[in-house]
């Protein structure tokens, strides 16, 4: 088969793509993204026009996130209550807009870097276009960063650049790895200078890991994380909602002896006014008598303007509340609503309806220290998870991964949130419903992990941190700003040489 009919065969796009999320948690074989991207960029390079690479980035996409999103169909059929037809069709579609996004790398690419460019043109253009299919996928409808290419390599050198240039950055480096590995392939007498490149850029990775970018802040304190294994299908039914109190009751009770007991999201069955007086109260005294702190999911509900939100509040010497700020599409609140409006009476989600918390928040304050709070789904974003950062001593994290089942889900959070420690250069905590709870350090590592779908507590001594990283201090504009100088020259090229090309004709 020639080489162009086999680099543009829609096989082989898709195959790579489906074989990508091996790459991620849980399987860890982060080797192959830069490997499959290798095969993803030579079918774009080897396509005819820019529509045909679009074609082949979206069967890449087809089989990402196909192989690496399904669990979305267990959370919408066996949590939500939708039928077999509904949830499949739904995800289809979930997948089928994913897709797009390296579909529009795919056409850019093959746009930009067309006729004979200078190489280094090509080395710098892919991985930044895609990157910002990445960037767009992590914020349009207020996003999905799940499968970020730079997740997947939280345990190679080039997590070292995560404290510089974010997961964003360590994407980019990915994808240029992916370019170098193809241009092997197809240069002979320049080789020698791309591997030079691609070892220096791992080798400084790997010296950054051993860069400390922070400092005890006092001393250090044993905290306890709570997982109370609560059956999603019996969590909000009002015959349960004793024995649930009663459970995480019991469990802390076992655990005065820690100076911070964290309970998951939404731990609490019912809202905070409901309880407050009968049960947080008493659970409050008893707290400020044994010297600890408790941080607790609860939903709250503000009476007056008839608003729900998501929220950990903080019980014992400085009690404070936090509201989620970064809400589930679909799951917590309903982009385009009388478009979408279909999808809340099918899916049935108990509180689907949340107003998101503003920006301004007050730090929760526990354990004597501030610290950086999130609910779920915000450790997945950078800029939610390190608000806060670097006043915070820590990182904590209520979660709630029993609506993906035993799938691959929670593990792919688990492998997000230890980019957010890294990042950050704190200890993260994430307490969570079913698993996985676990405690990770600054360097990005897990400390300790409770198995997942037990009834079980996890305890491991904190040490609180001060000092910023490079990357809480800049966040993602160093990237932008070169994404934007790349992608602009390569497009000021391209119409140059389009220029040049009308001229001689």
């Amino acid at each position: 088969m020639p080489i162009n009919s086999f680099a543009t065969n829609p096989l082989l796009a898709f195959t790579a793509g489906a074989i990508l999320p091996f790459a991620f948690a849980p399987y860890g074989q982060s080797y192959l993204a830069p490997v499959m991207l290798a095969i993803l960029f030579f079918c774009w390079q080897q396509s005819p026009t820019p529509k045909n690479a679009a074609w082949l980035g979206y069967l890449f996409g087809l089989g990402q996130f196909g192989l690496g999103t399904w669990w979305v169909y267990i959370s919408m059929h066996e949590f939500s209550g939708a039928g077999i037809l509904p949830s499949s069709l739904l995800t289809l579609l979930f997948i089928n807009v994913l897709a797009v996004f390296p579909a529009l790398a795919g056409w850019s690419s093959r746009w930009l870097c067309r006729g004979e460019m200078p190489v280094w043109q090509v080395i710098l253009i892919i991985p930044s276009l895609w990157s910002i299919s990445e960037i767009l996928r992590g914020s349009v409808m207020n996003g999905f960063p799940w499968l970020e290419i730079g997740y997947s390599q939280s345990d190679t050198p080039l997590a070292g650049y995560a404290p510089v240039f974010g997961t964003y950055g360590v994407g980019w480096l990915t994808a240029l790895t992916a370019v170098g590995i193809w241009l092997l392939f197809q240069l002979r007498a320049a080789a020698y200078r791309l591997v030079a490149l691609l070892a220096l850029i791992w080798i400084i990775g790997t010296g950054f890991k051993y860069i400390e970018w922070y400092r005890p802040a006092g001393e250090p304190f044993q905290a306890t994380l709570l997982q109370g294994n609560i059956p999603q299908d019996l969590k909000w039914q009002p015959q349960t909602r004793r024995r649930i109190l009663e459970t995480y009751l019991n469990m802390t009770r076992q655990h005065w002896d820690s100076k911070l007991i964290v309970w998951p999201e939404t731990a609490v069955p019912a809202f905070l006014h409901q309880v407050r007086d009968t049960f947080l109260s008493a659970l409050e005294k008893t707290a400020k008598q044994k010297g600890s702190d408790l941080l607790i999911g609860v939903p709250v509900l503000d009476q007056t303007s008839n608003r729900y939100y998501n929220a950990i509040i903080s019980l014992g010497q400085t009690p404070g509340v936090y509201y989620k700020r970064h809400l589930v599409p679909f799951g917590e609140y309903l982009p385009l609503r009388p478009v979408f409006g279909f999808v809340l009476d099918l899916l049935q989600i108990p509180l689907s309806d949340f107003t998101a918390g503003t920006d301004d928040q007050p730090l929760l304050v526990a354990a004597g220290y501030p610290l950086a709070p999130t609910i779920c789904y915000e450790d997945a974003f950078a800029r939610d998870a390190l608000t806060g950062l670097p006043e915070a001593a820590y990182m904590v994290n209520a979660s709630n991964d029993a609506w993906f089942g035993d799938s691959i889900a929670p593990h792919q959070h688990l492998q997000m949130a230890r980019m957010r420690a890294l990042e950050g250069a704190r200890f993260l905590l994430r307490a969570t419903n079913t698993g996985i709870t676990a405690v990770i350090g600054p360097d990005g590592k897990v400390r300790s992990q409770a198995a997942q779908f037990v009834r079980t507590s996890l305890t491991e001594e904190i040490i609180p941190l001060t000092g910023a990283t490079p990357y809480v201090l800049w966040h993602d504009w160093p990237l932008w700003t070169w994404l934007f100088l790349v992608v602009a020259g390569g497009l000021w090229l391209r119409l140059r040489s389009q220029d040049a090309s009308n001229e001689t004709a």
